[in-house]
């Protein structure tokens, strides 16, 4: 399997072959003049994943094909890929500030991903249970309108993956709006571990470190 970043909190992982053909999940894709960064254009999905409803998280107008839309907690299976959505906040007031975020799990040829969406708070027990064990972690690490670098160590250590893919930070052409997300390197810093860059992660089971890798993916374009 193959996964790139599209920026912002959206990324798109792509199988290749099997019974049900090739297989495409993007997750969070944005609309580009909110964002400030281009979204790449000619990309179709088989399934797209909304944590929740604000234009930089469910622009779904920019994706080709006849995606099935998930956009809300509970179970799915969409060409044999189950997904959960478990409910959480896009704060850490229970919404009170800035309303819901879905979680998603999902699962490819054994893999198992997990995308945190607009994530504002610790877990408790009960959502790490629901969860589950996560092999690929997609965490926003920027803060102000997620949990911030240091929150998102605390969540990495929640939940145990094998490989970390950071997201929803500053980087060179965002909106003004979101001056005041801290950087990748911050998250790095703050996690004391070495971490490697990727145009494109290739993953499969077997290929799964063991024990946790931090991986910052470039954005496509």
């Amino acid at each position: 399997m193959e996964v790139k970043y599209l920026g912002h909190s959206s990324f798109e992982v792509t199988k290749r072959g099997g019974p049900n053909g090739n297989l495409t999940v993007v997750t969070d894709p944005f609309d580009g003049k909110m964002v400030g960064l281009p979204f790449k254009k000619g990309i179709e999905a088989d399934l797209v994943l909304i944590s929740h409803n604000h234009g930089d998280h469910n622009f779904t107008e920019a994706i080709g094909g006849t995606p099935y839309i998930v956009a809300g907690p509970g179970e799915y299976e969409v060409k044999g890929v189950k997904v959960t959505g478990v409910a959480s906040f896009h704060d850490d007031r229970m919404g009170a500030e800035r309303g819901k975020n879905v979680v998603y799990k999902f699962e490819i040829d054994g893999v198992s991903f997990c995308h945190l969406g607009d994530l504002g708070h610790i877990f408790s027990e009960k959502e790490v249970e629901e969860i589950g064990k996560v092999d690929v972690l997609f965490v926003p690490v920027g803060g102000f309108y997620t949990i911030d670098p240091k929150k998102a160590v605390e969540v990495i250590t929640q939940l145990e993956p094998l490989l970390v893919i950071p997201m929803h930070y500053r980087v060179v052409g965002l909106a003004v709006s979101f001056d005041k997300l801290a950087t990748v390197e911050d998250f790095v810093k703050e996690i004391g571990k070495t971490s490697r860059r990727e145009s494109v992660l290739k993953v499969d089971r077997v290929s799964l470190p063991q024990e946790l890798e931090i991986v910052v993916l470039e954005i496509q374009k």
